[in-house]
C-alpha cells in the first residue's frame, strides 16, 4: 500500500502484511506511569505534572466512551491539538477492531472495564530506582500470561501504550543496553540535552549487568510488562508494537528475555520515522532482524491546524495510533484520504463537545 513504508526486513515486513491483512486483529491498549514525566519540562504529556497522571486513564476511557469520565473534559489542548488517541478512535472504529484496556502501573485507573495487573508506577529515575528487581519480574510475568491469552483470540495483536515521561525512559533503557539512539519526543523541540542529564545520572546507577537489574534501575513498568507480552504473544499470533521510541525500548529488552521475531512487526506514524532529531529506523535495526512498518495518516493535508500539528511535530504518534492506523488500512482497504476524512469528522465531534 502506498501509505505504508517498510524499512529494515522489507520481505519479512511484506510477508506479515500479507498473512495479516485478511486475519483478526486486537489492540491491547497498556497505561502506565513514571514519576520521570514530572521533572518540569521534560514531556507535553498534560498540562502540568498534577494533570500528566490523568493522560492514561483520559485516554483509555475517550477511546472506550468517546470522552472521558477521570476529567471533565476530552483530551485537547487549549488551542486545539488533540491527543493521539483520536487517531487511534478513528481506526478501530472505522475497521471495527475491538480493543482492551491494560493498567500495568498507571497512577490513576480508569472508570471502565480493564485488566488488573496491580504494578506499581515507575518512580523518577533522576533521583532513585524506577522499581525493584522483583517488580520488574513480576511485571514480565503477568506480562507473558496477559500476552499469551490475548495472543490467542487474534491473528494480530497490536500493543499500544499511554505513559507520560516515557521517551526519557525509553532513551535511558536503550543507553543502558548499548544502543546508539537519539529519540523522538511529544514536542517539537525535544529537550535532548534535560533527557541526556537525567539518563546519565540514572545510568550511573547501575550496578549489575542482569537485564532484570538494569531495567529496574533506568526502565518503566511499562517496558516490562510489555517486553513479557511480546515475548508470550510471538509464540503463538503475529505482534505488532504499536508505537515509536517507547518500542524500541521494549524491543532491547525483550531481546534480552526473548520473543519470536518472525512473528514481530514494529508498527508507527510516518512522523516518528521522518524525525530529524530521532534514529528510530536505525535503532530497530541494531535491536532485532525485525520489520519496521511505518503509516503516512496524511495530517498535512488536514483543514483543522490541531490535527495537522502532528505533522509538524507535536504527538508524533501515541495510544497506539501508527499500528492501529496500519492495521486499520489492511483490514478495510482505505488509503490516507479516507482515514483523514473520518479523522476530521471525529475531530469535529471532540471540538462540538469541548464548546458544549
Amino acid at each position: 500500500m502506498e501509505d505504508f513504508e517498510l524499512f529494515g526486513n522489507v520481505e519479512q515486513a511484506q510477508n506479515f502484511l500479507e498473512s495479516v491483512k485478511s486475519g483478526r486483529f486486537l489492540l491491547s491498549f497498556v497505561m502506565s506511569y513514571s514519576q520521570t514525566c514530572e521533572i518540569p519540562g521534560i514531556t507535553i504529556a498534560g498540562a502540568n505534572s498534577e494533570s500528566m497522571k490523568y493522560t492514561p486513564p483520559a485516554d483509555a476511557e475517550y477511546l472506550h466512551y468517546g470522552y472521558c469520565k477521570t476529567i471533565d473534559n476530552i483530551p485537547m489542548t487549549p488551542d486545539g491539538k488533540p491527543t493521539p488517541a483520536l487517531l487511534t478512535k478513528t481506526a478501530l472504529e472505522s475497521a471495527s477492531i475491538p480493543h482492551l484496556t491494560i493498567n500495568a502501573g498507571s497512577k490513576i485507573t480508569p472508570q471502565l472495564p480493564f485488566i488488573e495487573t496491580g504494578l506499581s508506577f515507575g518512580k523518577n529515575i533522576s533521583v532513585e530506582p524506577a522499581m525493584t528487581d522483583s517488580e520488574v519480574s513480576s511485571a514480565v510475568e503477568f506480562g507473558r500470561i496477559v500476552g499469551r491469552n490475548m495472543a490467542s483470540l487474534t491473528d494480530c495483536l497490536v500493543i499500544g501504550e499511554s505513559i507520560p515521561g516515557g521517551t526519557t525512559t525509553a532513551l535511558a533503557v536503550l543507553k543502558a543496553f548499548d544502543f546508539d539512539a537519539k529519540t523522538s519526543s511529544s514536542i517539537p523541540t525535544n529537550p535532548i540535552k534535560l533527557k541526556n542529564e537525567v539518563v546519565d545520572s540514572a545510568i550511573k546507577r547501575i550496578d549489575s549487568d542482569h537485564p532484570y537489574s538494569v531495567l529496574a534501575k533506568v526502565g518503566d513498568p511499562m517496558i516490562a510488562f510489555v517486553a513479557g507480552m511480546l515475548s508470550s504473544a510471538s509464540a503463538v499470533s503475529k505482534v505488532m508494537l504499536a508505537g515509536g521510541t517507547q518500542m524500541t525500548a521494549v524491543l532491547a529488552f525483550a531481546s534480552k528475555i526473548g520473543f519470536n521475531e518472525e512473528n514481530t512487526a514494529i508498527g508507527t506514524t510516518s512522523y516518528i520515522t521522518n524525525d530529524q532529531n530521532a534514529n528510530f529506523t536505525n535503532i530497530v535495526k541494531q535491536i532485532a532482524d525485525i520489520p519496521a512498518i511505518s503509516v503516512n495518516p496524511g495530517l498535512n493535508n488536514s483543514k483543522y491546524s490541531g490535527l495537522k500539528a502532528f505533522s509538524e511535530g507535536f504527538g508524533k504518534e501515541g495510544a497506539g495510533a501508527g499500528g492501529s492506523i496500519i492495521s486499520s488500512m489492511l483490514k478495510t482497504g482505505n488509503d490516507s484520504t479516507k482515514f483523514l476524512n473520518l479523522a476530521e469528522k471525529e475531530y469535529d465531534r471532540l471540538s462540538s463537545l469541548s464548546e458544549s
